[in-house]
């Protein structure tokens, strides 16, 4: 086998599974649409019904609420990574995969960047949506790009986190809870109301989490405002939380398969 061969290998065998994960889930479009509803509901429930009543300093509610709807899609779709993970072990794919001579690494990148692409269909789709609602954006290309950087970083953490109880779990159900909780820790931050109208430990939990800063972030680049410091600081978080699950995941997955899965 030639050094060329070799240092191409990991890259194609997970290019080669990545499109096994993708058509799957193009055979099953009901998992990028179920990962929708519940954000879209949300952001119809919390414009149309709520946002009247809210004071936040904003004309359009939907242009405040937006950035901590596309957060809650992110932690909705990576659920379906842990379970479809957990799903190959239970029938036996994982195993067979591990017996081939591919790099055992391609199997975990696959299903991250799988997750990867469903969730950015997924966050697509809520943007649109938003626009519908009468979302607007003064935003330029560059802020756009720097959305999109931080959607993807905060994506790729969150799925790599997701690796872990697909790979430990012992029931569907276990293997998609642990996605609940990140659902809802957009509540508990400058997602939907200003942190200063929150009573005192609440704010101060609020104001010193990771999706506070991210959501802060996202908000001032689509409203084209100087947001650098919270940028770095939303990136900081990410980058964090990225390497952290990475770490943890991979760790998970060595012990996995010493183990014989």
């Amino acid at each position: 086998m030639t050094t060329h061969s070799v240092r191409w290998t990991p890259l194609s065998d997970t290019a080669a599974l990545t499109g096994r994960s993708l058509r799957h889930v193009l055979r099953s479009p009901d998992t990028i649409i179920t990962t929708t509803v519940m954000p879209i509901m949300f952001m119809l429930l919390f414009v149309y019904v709520f946002g009247g009543a809210m004071e936040v300093g904003t004309d359009d509610y939907v242009d405040y609420l937006l950035p901590g709807i596309l957060l809650i899609t992110v932690a909705s779709g990576i659920a379906y990574t842990a379970f479809r993970l957990f799903m190959d072990l239970q029938g036996g794919i994982f195993e067979r995969f591990q017996s081939m001579p591919i790099a055992r690494s391609a199997v975990l990148w696959a299903h991250v960047l799988t997750s990867l692409v469903a969730n950015l269909v997924s966050l697509a789709v809520v943007v649109g949506v938003a626009l519908l609602m009468g979302f607007r954006s003064s935003a330029g290309v560059l802020e756009w790009l720097a959305v999109l950087g931080l959607l993807v970083l905060f994506t790729l953490a969150l799925t790599w986190l997701a690796v872990i109880p697909g790979l430990t779990a012992k029931s569907v159900d276990g293997a998609s809870a642990f996605a609940y909780p990140l659902i809802f820790l957009p509540f508990l931050s400058s997602a939907f109301v200003p942190t200063e109208t929150m009573p005192g430990p609440v704010r101060a939990f609020a104001e010193n989490q990771p999706v506070t800063s991210i959501v802060d972030a996202l908000r001032g680049l689509l409203d084209g405002q100087p947001v650098a410091s919270d940028v770095l600081m939303a990136t900081a978080w990410c980058v964090a939380l990225l390497v952290a699950s990475w770490v943890l995941a991979t760790a998970v997955h060595r012990r996995k398969v010493r183990m014989g899965a």
